[in-house]
């Protein structure tokens, strides 16, 4: 019998070509009640779909079905824009995807002095979602500030700071390390303004000398090297599909 009818692909192929498992352990996938279409429990093994229209859980994780969307995590060196173009050809997002077949765009924004992660992808959704402050993604970063740091200084930021444009206060922040004069502190935010860490952190007595974000939700930079690229694995996309209720 064929896997593909007018009526769509059998399940297990499709969950079997996305790399989720073998064919034989998508069925037992099936079986378990551990695959979701559209939002029910399917256990039926026949049951056909279209990977083009359905939306695919397994164990409560998203798969991408759709062999054209990607999404990527480019290290962000210092000095270039976040712009896919830039008229006065400054360094740009943009030029280190010239050998990408697919129209990608960044999820966000890094200032040209910030390094560190940004998402590029050709998933709509996703990004949209993921930019729109009522999802409150977390965002962690790396900041060298002057030094010492103050012990009061991760209660008075998680308790919040007046700002010009509002109040604003982090998810958490530690110190990492200090040397004389100058300390590494970490802070986790899901605000999206502009520039808010630096704000924030100018705000508390601490200027920024350097900052780098490490991560967006659960995928971190880890040890890629500036200016390099990688694809998502299937787990850290669902983590990101997980965080904003796709």
């Amino acid at each position: 019998m064929s896997d593909q009818g007018p009526e769509g692909i059998r399940l297990q192929k499709v969950l079997a070509k996305a790399g989720i498992a073998s064919r034989r352990v998508a069925e037992e996938l099936i079986e378990l009640g551990r695959v979701q279409v559209d939002g029910e429990v399917v256990r039926e093994q026949g049951r056909r779909i279209d990977p083009e229209t359905a939306v695919v859980h397994v164990d409560g994780v998203r798969v991408v079905l759709k062999d054209d969307v990607v999404t990527l995590v480019l290290n962000k060196p210092r000095g270039v824009l976040s712009t896919m173009h830039d008229d006065a050809h400054r360094p740009c997002v943009g030029d280190y995807l010239h050998n990408r077949k697919e129209r990608l765009f960044h999820v966000g924004r890094l200032d040209a002095d910030t390094e560190g992660l940004l998402l590029l992808t050709n998933d709509g959704d996703l990004a949209h979602r993921l930019m729109h402050p009522s999802y409150g993604v977390s965002k962690t970063y790396l900041a060298e500030v002057p030094g010492p740091v103050a012990r009061d200084v991760g209660k008075r930021l998680r308790a919040g700071i007046e700002l010009e444009d509002g109040p604003v206060q982090v998810d958490s922040f530690k110190l990492v390390s200090s040397a004389p004069g100058r300390a590494l502190v970490e802070v986790v935010i899901h605000e999206g303004r502009k520039h808010i860490v630096r704000r924030l952190l100018e705000a508390v007595g601490h200027p920024v000398q350097s900052l780098v974000r490490t991560a967006v939700g659960e995928v971190r930079l880890g040890n890629q090297r500036p200016g390099s690229m990688r694809v998502l694995n299937r787990q850290e996309v669902g983590s990101l599909y997980k965080a904003v209720g796709l």
